[in-house]
């Protein structure tokens, strides 16, 4: 069993076909088809079939496909790890939801990072349904942010509660006013890439006033909708402790009542059973103590030396 082979299947079982996957792989559908019939043959298992419907892949070939995953990841991983271990140095890699990466995660790396000298940390903003899989495949080590709705084989720790709350402009209409879920309902969101989820604090919002497409205008940071906010042109939910200094200095008002707020956890999640690079556990309990709570919510810069980001684009339309 080669990487090559399981790269093969894992490409079909994730596209559901094989001419898509050799057109990813950018190789023939023959060579496609050679190295699921070596898998085949030493497995001793059909694996998948053919069916109107798709493929229907047998137990085995269900089972074969979680662990071609994982141990792809782990191929991936341990050529890292070799490579910055020559240098004399660790990677953490950590995958954020867009709403704690944008604010609370700096202030966290910039104190955990510096308590050690050879660590490196990368950051990638991920949507939180995919959270599970990148720890599952060794994508990431540790990720932070809403927890999975359903049970899973993470070890989920609280790292941080916070709260979300409805913000605008001192000239907007609502500003002051005790507004109903229809006012807010009404309105123009002003909303940073986390609405672009399903999961956490800011969709739940929005689903819960159910405030139509049309009116939900997502700009490329929360901070630029703030800003928006500012000059009155719409509402927007906010970090209550981001926007703190702004509501004092009276260039944004807070809306009062039980609809324009929510209460929710930040998570870190890591692999269970000693899965875990010894890093992402140390970072998923200190992550929860007081003074890297102080930190999150002080959202200091990071040293250059230490934080590697990564960048991951997603549009939407």
């Amino acid at each position: 069993m080669t990487p090559t082979q399981l790269r093969a299947y894992s490409a079909v079982v994730r596209l559901g076909s094989v001419k898509l996957a050799a057109a990813e792989l950018q190789v023939s559908e023959s060579a496609i088809s050679l190295h699921i019939g070596q898998l085949r043959k030493e497995l001793g298992d059909q694996l998948f079939t053919r069916t109107a419907a798709g493929l229907a892949f047998t137990p085995g070939g269900l089972r074969l496909a979680s662990r071609a995953a994982e141990m792809l990841g782990l191929q991936d991983i341990t050529v890292l790890e070799v490579s910055t271990a020559g240098k004399g140095r660790r990677l953490l890699r950590v995958a954020a939801s867009a709403l704690f990466a944008e604010h609370a995660a700096p202030g966290l790396i910039e104190l955990f990072a510096g308590r050690a000298d050879d660590l490196d940390v990368e950051l990638s903003v991920r949507n939180p349904s995919t959270f599970e899989t990148l720890l599952m495949t060794r994508s990431a080590d540790i990720a932070i942010g809403p927890r999975p709705a359903a049970e899973s084989g993470l070890v989920c720790r609280p790292v941080m509660n916070y709260r979300v709350v409805v913000v605008a402009g001192p000239d907007h209409p609502l500003a002051g006013v005790r507004a109903s879920a229809a006012q807010l309902r009404d309105q123009t969101w002003l909303l940073g890439p986390s609405a672009a989820t399903t999961m956490g604090a800011i969709p739940a919002l929005l689903r819960r006033l159910a405030v139509p497409e049309e009116h939900q205008q997502i700009f490329q940071s929360h901070a630029a909708a703030f800003e928006e906010a500012k000059r009155g042109k719409g509402v927007a939910p906010a970090l209550s402790f981001t926007v703190a200094p702004d509501v004092r200095n009276g260039h944004l008002v807070q809306l009062p009542g039980p609809y324009a707020s929510l209460e929710a956890v930040w998570h870190a999640m890591t692999l269970a059973d000693q899965g875990a690079p010894a890093a992402a556990a140390e970072l998923a309990r200190f992550a929860a103590t007081p003074r890297a709570i102080q930190a999150m919510m002080r959202g200091a810069g990071v040293n250059v030396g230490h934080f590697r980001p990564s960048v991951h684009v997603t549009l939407w339309s």
